[in-house]
């Protein structure tokens, strides 16, 4: 029964890879969340003048993705090995 589970669980992330490569828009352009916002801004009000500058600039958008990707990685970690731990000491319990 749970290699069976296993095998649909796999079965559906390859499905959902797939169908993303598949049915991606071809030609867009992505960009953050904080570019659009900036882009609108700037469209309503033309002399808007931000009230900060950022600390640090990434020298370029792939140091930039590492660094978002980075962050993500530590905050999974820390959050699973929470779960795991908290898991093992219920199992220790029993």
């Amino acid at each position: 029964m749970k290699k069976q589970k296993n095998l649909l669980l796999l079965a559906a992330i390859v499905v959902i890879i797939v169908g993303a490569f598949l049915f991606a828009p071809k030609g867009v352009e992505y960009s953050g969340t904080d570019d659009a916002a900036e882009n609108a801004i700037s469209t309503i009000q033309k002399d808007y003048e931000p009230w900060f500058s950022p600390l640090f600039e990434p020298p370029g958008s792939e140091v930039e993705s590492l660094l978002f990707t980075l962050q993500g990685s530590i905050g999974a970690g820390i959050i699973f090995y929470v779960i795991g731990y908290q898991r093992g000491k219920k199992h220790q319990e029993k």
